[in-house]
């Protein structure tokens, strides 16, 4: 038996099955899923806000997207792209001054003031593929780099929000980079700063460019770096669990919290906030080739761009090979073997996806990708971050489950 989609009825019964175990678990309070193809939508709203009880998961529970946003946010530098205000292969050094002239580390793990000149300025291309030269790179956790970026520009649950944007700015000037430019692949940080680049060049902040080109037009109303206060009963507290006891630990909590008011840096590579109907509309219009009803969000080729592959064979095996040494954390995060614009595509077929298919995850427990051979959408909230494996082996059990469910 198969429902008008290309889903099974028997592999969506199951897909909630396994989602539902999660949730019984008693490792996961609560879940929101959506799957699409086709025409057709399903979702399933699991569980509840709190992990004590409480208020049911709904369809418009909103939940903080972490690293899930950089796929979004991406969206607003192709616009600028597509309109000829920025140039792939132009210094950024006139929109971000304080990336110009760049020091850049003789040795990764070396000291800071061990450097040489960098052989080129940083270009739009470099943070486009977060090759610009600094970011999260998990070989060298323990170097004097890893050690000072943290501490000027990591604003994590943990350590308080981050100042504003020109302030960050200079603080990540003072900073040598780790890698000469467009040398590796490394996590995060440029995203961070391509929020930056498209607020001085937009001339407006980020949010509001987003906003009027990317969130308004998509009917993303529920997304955004904030809750407004009249939505805060939709959002559910972060929980960061024990790695030890497994105790749900408050990361954030919903009134009050980090969450609930206007961030001074928005940022675009992890501030967001949204629902799965409106991360739907967007993982949609990249499937349709940048197309939104009648209205066209972005080119074709921008599209094209931001979810195939956009790196080197030498820049791919080196991250490739950083994953690997930590895929116990990640059950399988970063083994997609490529990178495109703010997000992993496939380009191997390793599990259950595809090669081609694109997306990311977050570290609070969210997943989102898109599949243009089989026209799947899939996405996955929670409101567990990944302090321990229980949020990363539900997003593994969805998208394993799912692939199944498919019916041709």
């Amino acid at each position: 038996m198969r429902d008008n989609n290309g889903f099974s009825e028997a592999g969506l019964r199951r897909l909630r099955e396994v989602l539902a175990r999660h949730v019984e678990s008693g490792k996961i309070p609560g879940l929101v899923a959506l799957v699409s193809r086709g025409g057709g939508t399903h979702v399933e709203t699991i569980g509840t806000m709190r992990h004590d009880g409480g208020a049911p998961m709904r369809r418009d529970t909103i939940f903080r997207m972490a690293s899930t946003t950089k796929p979004v946010t991406m969206a607003a530098a192709m616009i600028l792209l597509d309109e000829c205000r920025l140039r792939l292969d132009e210094p950024v050094d006139p929109w971000l001054p304080e990336l110009a002239d760049r020091r850049v580390l003789k040795r990764p793990d070396g000291p800071l003031d061990d450097t040489v000149p960098a052989r080129r300025p940083i270009t739009v291309r470099d943070l486009l593929t977060s090759t610009f030269g600094l970011g999260v790179d998990f070989a060298l956790l323990d170097s004097p780099i890893r050690a000072a970026t943290f501490e000027r520009t990591d604003y994590s649950v943990a350590s308080g929000p981050a100042p504003e944007p020109d302030e960050w700015m200079r603080r990540l000037g003072e900073l040598p980079l780790s890698y000469q430019p467009g040398e590796r692949w490394q996590y995060d940080l440029s995203n961070e700063v391509l929020g930056v680049l498209v607020a001085r060049v937009a001339g407006r902040p980020l949010e509001t460019f987003l906003r009027e080109r990317i969130l308004d037009p998509l009917g993303m109303k529920d997304t955004g770096f904030h809750v407004p206060a009249e939505k805060i009963d939709r959002l559910p507290p972060l929980y960061g669990p024990d790695p030890q006891t497994g105790e749900f630990l408050v990361w954030d909590e919903a009134a009050g919290g980090r969450s609930s008011m206007p961030p001074a840096f928005q940022g675009g590579g992890g501030g967001l906030v949204s629902t799965v109907d409106d991360y739907h509309a967007y993982f949609r219009m990249l499937l349709n080739h940048g197309v939104h009803g009648d209205d066209r969000i972005l080119s074709r080729p921008a599209v094209e761009l931001m979810t195939t592959n956009r790196l080197t064979p030498e820049q791919q095996t080196a991250r490739t090979a950083m994953y690997r040494n930590i895929a116990h954390l990640t059950a399988g995060q970063g083994q997609h073997g490529g990178w495109g614009f703010g997000m992993a595509v496939r380009t191997h077929r390793g599990d259950y996806a595809p090669v081609g298919q694109f997306g990311w995850d977050g570290g609070t427990g969210t997943t989102a990708y898109a599949d243009p051979a089989s026209g799947l959408t899939g996405i996955l909230l929670t409101q567990v971050g990944m302090s321990t494996p229980d949020s990363a082996r539900l997003i593994n059990d969805f998208w394993t489950t799912l692939y199944q469910a498919l019916d041709d």
